[in-house]
């Protein structure tokens, strides 16, 4: 399910920034995110789909901001002054979230991540790797290249 490379100890834990997104709680894993920044307007670029807002130059770098909750077919997220934009990449690529809030870290043992349900959504089961059971609420494990994959389409 999830990738951690490293000693035997490290392949059974795994650490998750927790965030808001179209009300839901979501996460990623720590080693996925290179920073998280307040929201700023971004620069718009026609013809893109509606999830992808523009982009933002990131010390000389442009890369696209997503609408997560929007990507993930909750609705469009109001861009205020509130919201952050992490900062994810995947391989070689950087991108930008726009999501409501960050919430915390959550530390997980391997066996705390249950599967994705079978709900016949082909979408779900490729963008969520998986759910974590916090206190009375469940968290969502985002595949971060289910986000970057055009033919994923909504998906929750």
């Amino acid at each position: 399910m999830l990738d951690n490379s490293g000693d035997s100890a490290s392949m059974t834990h795994f650490e998750f920034i927790t965030f808001s997104a179209g009300g839901q709680s979501f996460c990623l894993e720590i080693t996925q995110i290179r920073e998280i920044r307040r929201w700023a307007p971004v620069t718009k670029l026609p013809h893109t789909p509606p999830d992808v807002l523009g982009v933002m130059n990131l010390r000389g770098a442009v890369i696209p901001i997503f609408d997560l909750a929007s990507r993930f077919g909750l609705g469009r997220t109001a861009e205020n002054e509130r919201n952050v934009v992490i900062v994810a990449a995947s391989g070689s690529t950087t991108i930008g979230l726009l999501v409501e809030s960050v919430s915390e870290i959550l530390s997980v043992e391997k066996d705390s991540i249950q599967e994705t349900p079978d709900i016949k959504s082909e979408a779900t089961k490729h963008s969520i790797l998986g759910v974590i059971s916090v206190d009375d609420a469940m968290v969502r494990v985002v595949n971060l290249d289910a986000v970057l994959d055009e033919d994923t389409g909504t998906v929750l």
